[in-house]
């Protein structure tokens, strides 16, 4: 178009509609609206002036245009952000940014495995081979009692341990200053490693000759004692004896030791000739220690490595293959490996081995002597130089990775096997490599890494499905116990320090410290509600509901917490969490922030449904919690959470349909009503409570409250809430037309969400049904969700993830969208976009919306943007003159706006688009160029 054209010529009106112009098979555009069609006909620009010139033919004309201006200023409010209420009209609402952190959110709670199936009995009395889970063991810091360490359980840490890198650096920590304070969360293997620790220095010092060198230190305690005891000589300890000491820190009003103390206990044991080893758990209690000069962390063992060991431990026990004899685990191969350096890699040349403390140049004869003769094979033969056996090919792969040839000397493969050798060791060893990275037992099993214990109940699973005892059924069903196993032992007894007195170390403590001992159970629990979102968001989360566990545990105290006392470090490591960096939605910009996920993927379902089935003390204050998520602004926040109570009210739809989502269905705000539709929806995802949403559901569009019939039409609107596309249609009009349209708004907002589904087509098929009602509500419900569609972006609706052919235009129009990826739908989305425009009441927002539909064609740099969509589009909606010349008038407008001028060459390309040349006049030509 010219500049020149533009000034010369006036906007011209629109022409009659050419009815023969129609494509035939597209419905009548308009829809039929039967007798209230002359209310709200489109313009004709042929129809005859008024040609009464009485005063009250001009009151009547005059009455007309007010009438008109009444109805298109009701028909713009109905188009509202109806989310936007409490914020007022323009406030944002970043319903992309919902609409993300929901998917987010259902993906971390729905990883295939059924929150109501697991039972803890069945895990509770599995017995494979020599594992027996407790699950109703106390907490192995409270086990702990004063006494010698027997003599079986050295043998087997010095015949199963697997070193953690920089173990030989730790050892030689523990030799030069005879005291080690060692940190790691609980479940890691520390105490292992402390025992695997104290044997080898003690079997190497003074205390050789002692049955009785490693003892436990009685945690109560403490460090004071330890060191009077050691000093003294009381109790008959002799010298060179390894003490074990874990004290209870995390019992409320305890202290914990200070470098005074750590230095005189360090100077007793030197005198003895004696070591000790203090494990605690990483936290705010334990940091200043483990920065102190005797502090180092324990790291976890490697997971495949763990597995492979004791899973060839295993194989070889069944195969008669005697451990001392297979290679892995062997007492003369100690786990399987050489020792390391202070790196974690391996000794050169002199470095101790792992089994003797001894040089290598001296480690034959110790091998050779140790234990009776242990170290040999069973035919006598010498252990292979006294170092560790590899396990599998004779590598030890830091993978853990196990040969499939069975082929080094010494390793039988044969024992114990039929003559055929289909149940020989390597074969199954083979077997055991390739189920082990099964996606289906890798999915059951849940977890980014597994901890000894785990390694050691996985690894007996492995092997009894491989030898035929273990079905695969109960093969998956054991692993999806391990994240069950995990969170209970997170939960159980938690409290049960606040009703022991403090230990009588001659120190009163300061304050309380309920706060401090709930604070790692509550970050478990909003990282299980909020995984996925920024750890800010997630620590902020924690402390709010360890204020509301404090208050339920003691409401006669106020909780006090340090504020300069948290380790993040400590958070993740207590709770099996891993940082990523990551997008964080702020006010509808994505910005690069910190998130935090658990190590795998089915801790969160599995710390909700240890939480919600087994500690109902708990569930109120939770309860208070998620409550005050809902009214969180971020939507990082508030939707996580909504589908976190959805999940909850699943294991117990009583309580959580009464104590969460009817009081939040039934508030003031749209932000807590979109919470309880989201967790009404997410309740409906699970078959066993589909027909009890939608009973609720269709209770409440019929004889609701408005805030009711309002969370209503939101729960609607995911897809999930009606038995039938249908019935969600037709329940949604009945919201909307109810009450002269006071729920119109929330109606069409969740018909154009319906849009997104594989169902768009009956949703378009309704939307033309209900432009021809007689109705003007059934009409007014139409013609918003249409301008509704045109203006509405596809990542505020959709639940598609990128990659899919709407998720991959996630910033485009909702109708260009459409019209581009289904190409069968484009003439009724061009039909239903003519109503609108050619109706009274709505032309002036339909005509906005197209305006803004075209400006959408392409980005201020100039790239590519909705053209594909408006290309589709375009020639549909203007097939006609009449058609043509209010594009026309369009493009001139936005080409005259004085904020936003459209360039001349972009608005010669729309005309191209929407004009084939074939349609073109000779006098278009010259203006449009």
């Amino acid at each position: 178009m010219a500049d020149e054209a533009v000034a010369a010529r006036p906007a011209e009106p629109a022409a009659p509609k050419a009815k023969e112009a129609r494509s035939p098979e597209a419905p009548p555009r308009g829809g039929g609206r039967g007798d209230d069609r002359a209310k709200d006909a489109p313009e004709r620009a042929d129809a005859p002036e008024p040609t009464d010139t009485s005063d009250s033919a001009d009151d009547e004309a005059g009455e007309r245009e007010k009438e008109r201006e009444r109805a298109a200023d009701r028909f713009k409010d109905r188009t509202r952000d109806p989310l936007t209420e409490e914020e007022g009209e323009e406030g944002p609402t970043d319903a992309a940014a919902a609409a993300r952190a929901r998917r987010e959110g259902q993906k971390l709670l729905s990883s295939n495995r059924d929150l109501i199936g697991f039972d803890r009995s069945d895990i509770g009395q599995v017995h494979i081979g020599d594992i027996n889970v407790r699950l109703d063991a106390l907490r192995s810091g409270l086990l702990m009692r004063d006494g010698p360490v027997p003599a079986e359980e050295l043998l087997r840490i010095r015949r199963t341990h697997i070193e953690p890198d920089g173990y030989v650096r730790l050892r030689r920590a523990l030799e030069a200053r005879r005291l080690l304070v060692l940190g790691g969360a609980p479940g890691t293997g520390r105490a292992s490693t402390a025992l695997a620790l104290l044997e080898e220095v003690t079997r190497a010092g003074e205390g050789r000759e002692n049955s009785e060198r490693v003892r436990r230190a009685d945690p109560a305690r403490g460090v004071r004692e330890l060191a009077t005891q050691v000093a003294g000589g009381t109790g008959g300890h002799p010298r060179g004896t390894g003490y074990l000491l874990e004290p209870a820190l995390d019992r409320p009003g305890t202290l914990p030791p200070d470098g005074m103390d750590l230095d005189q206990l360090a100077s007793a044991l030197a005198e003895q000739g004696s070591y000790a080893v203090v494990v605690v758990s990483v936290g705010s209690a334990a940091n200043p220690l483990l920065a102190g000069r005797y502090g180092a962390i324990c790291p976890p063992a490697p997971t495949r490595e763990l597995v492979a060991v004791r899973l060839r431990q295993r194989l070889e026990e069944e195969h008669g293959d005697p451990v001392g004899g297979g290679g892995a685990g062997g007492p003369g191969g100690g786990d399987g490996r050489g020792p390391r350096d202070g790196d974690g890699s391996r000794d050169a040349g002199g470095g101790r081995d792992r089994n003797g403390g001894a040089h290598r140049d001296r480690g034959r004869d110790e091998h050779a002597d140790r234990d009776g003769g242990e170290g040999r094979d069973r035919d006598g033969s010498p252990d292979g130089g006294g170092h560790g056996r590899r396990d599998g090919d004779g590598r030890r792969g830091r993978d853990g990775s196990v040969g499939r040839d069975g082929g080094r000397s010494g390793d039988r493969p044969g024992r114990g096997a039929g003559p055929d050798g289909d149940g020989s060791l390597s074969l199954l060893l083979e077997r055991a490599a390739e189920l082990r990275e099964d996606p289906e037992v890798t999915e059951a099993v849940g977890l980014d890494d597994l901890r000894p214990a785990e390694a050691e109940l996985f690894a007996s699973l492995l092997a009894g499905h491989l030898r035929g005892t273990v079905s695969r059924a109960e093969l998956l069903s054991g692993c999806r116990g391990l994240a069950a196993v995990q969170a209970y032992e997170w939960f159980a007894g938690v409290d049960r320090a606040l009703a022991a007195p403090p230990p009588g170390d001659g120190r009163t403590p300061v304050r309380s410290g309920t706060a401090a001992l709930f604070h790692p159970v509550a970050f478990r629990i909003a990282l299980a509600v909020l995984g996925g979102a920024s750890h800010s968001a997630v620590s902020a989360a924690a402390h709010l509901l360890t204020w509301e566990l404090s208050v339920q545990s003691d409401p006669d105290s106020t909780p006090a917490r340090p504020l300069f006392c948290d380790d993040p470090e400590a958070d993740l490591a207590l709770s099996r969490a891993r940082p990523a960096d990551g997008v964080v939605d702020v006010a509808g910009s994505e910005v690069t922030g910190r998130l935090i996920f658990y190590r795998g993927s089915a801790l969160p379902a599995a710390v909700l449904a240890e939480l919600w089935d087994r500690h109902f003390p708990v569930r109120a204050p939770v309860v208070r919690w998620l409550r005050l998520l809902a009214d969180d602004p971020r939507p990082q926040v508030s939707m996580r959470a909504a589908v976190a109570a959805g999940e909850l009210s699943v294991r117990d739809f009583e309580h959580g349909y009464a104590e969460l989502i009817r009081p939040l269905a039934e508030a003031p705000t749209p932000r807590r009503r979109v919470f309880a539709a989201t967790a009404l929806d997410q309740a409906a995802g699970h078959a066993s409570h589909r027909r009890a949403v939608r009973k609720v559901v269709d209770n409440w569009s019929l004889h609701g409250t408005p805030a009711q019939r309002w969370t209503a039409a939101m729960a609607l609107g995911y897809g999930r809430c009606a038995d039938s596309m249908d019935d969600t249609l037709d329940t949604l009009a009945e919201i909307g037309v109810r009450d002269d349209g006071e729920q119109l708004a929330v109606a069409s907002l969740n018909v154009v969400r319906l849009l997104t589904l594989p169902e768009c087509a009956t949703v378009l098929r309704r939307l033309a049904a209900w432009t021809g009602h007689r109705r003007e509500e059934y009409q007014d419900l139409a013609l918003v969700s249409i301008v509704r569609l045109a203006l509405t972006d596809v990542d505020e609706v959709l639940d598609d993830e990128p990659g899919t052919p709407l998720g991959d235009r996630g910033d485009w129009p909702l109708l260009l969208a459409l019209a581009a990826t289904r190409p069968e739908l484009t003439g009724k989305l061009a039909d239903l976009f003519w109503t609108a425009l050619n109706t009274a009441r709505s032309r002036d927002v339909a005509l906005d919306a197209l305006e803004t539909l075209l400006r959408s064609a392409s980005r201020k740099d100039g790239r590519a943007w909705t053209r594909e969509g408006l290309a589709a589009l375009l020639p549909a909606l203007t097939a006609e003159e009449q058609d043509r010349r209010r594009l026309d008038w369009l493009l001139r407008r936005m080409m005259r706006d004085q904020d936003r001028p459209l360039a001349e060459e972009r608005a010669r390309a729309l005309w191209r688009l929407a004009v084939p040349a074939r349609q073109r006049r000779s006098e278009e030509e010259e203006s449009h160029g």
